[in-house]
């Protein structure tokens, strides 16, 4: 269970986060959608350690993860796959892939975990010696999403992981965070195309300007009349 509460987090004065409070159960998808610049980003960065917060608690499993360094953080088990995708354009898919277990000294369980990301994206077997760069863009994320799967986390936080991509592609990512949950990978998601979004997760929470302003069930939110305004075009 991850467990914000009351979170503060401001750039430069500027307050991106204002007393922020949400709860990731463990075993479900939980999605986070706004506009751009609500503070989502912002919100998967401080949990990752990479943001400072400037007050407010994030649990993870009863640990304290605000001021704990980036790899213990990553050995709690939680891993980020960043927006953008972020892969290294120079290194092989397979190289990427093994980035994701720097952590890890078990070379059985990472080989099998590499055989798993690939049943999960057989493209990325059929490229593993390609570099990462001349990937598509829907390949890049897809070896994203491998690279974070490698370090064996059991809370994967996903930014925008659709941002870019043709709609059969987005439809094929979306498949695969539902998959990579059945398998036990609790998803904290953070996306743009609400509507998808909406319809894979289990609990969602609307973002504005900092604050949360709504919180329910995918299927709640979905059928919201400020929702169906604001984000999904009706």
């Amino acid at each position: 269970m991850l467990e914000v509460k009351d979170l503060h987090v401001s750039y430069g004065g500027i307050r991106a986060l204002r007393g922020v409070n949400l709860e990731v159960p463990d075993g479900k998808i939980v999605t986070l959608i706004g506009a751009n610049g609500a503070g989502k980003s912002t919100m998967l960065r401080t949990i990752s350690g990479l943001v400072k917060a400037e007050s407010g608690s994030v649990l993870y499993n009863g640990k304290e993860l605000i001021g704990m360094p980036i790899n213990k953080i990553l050995e709690e088990g939680i891993a980020m796959v960043p927006e953008g995708r972020r892969v290294f354009t120079n290194l092989t898919v397979l190289e990427n892939l093994k980035i994701g277990a720097y952590l890890r000294n078990d070379k059985a369980g990472i080989q099998k975990d590499i055989e798993w990301v690939y049943e999960l994206f057989p493209r990325l077997q059929e490229r593993s010696w390609q570099m990462a760069g001349t990937l598509s863009g829907g390949e890049q994320q897809m070896l994203a999403v491998g690279r974070a799967l490698m370090s064996r986390p059991k809370l994967m936080m996903m930014d925008e992981p659709s941002l870019g991509l043709a709609p059969l592609v987005v439809k094929g990512i979306f498949d695969i965070i539902r998959e990579i949950n059945r398998q036990g990978v609790t998803v904290l998601l953070i996306e743009q195309n609400a509507n998808m979004a909406l319809k894979t997760a289990d609990l969602a929470y609307v973002l504005e300007t900092g604050e949360i302003t709504l919180q329910g069930s995918g299927a709640e939110l979905l059928t919201n009349e400020a929702i169906k305004k604001a984000y999904l075009g009706e």
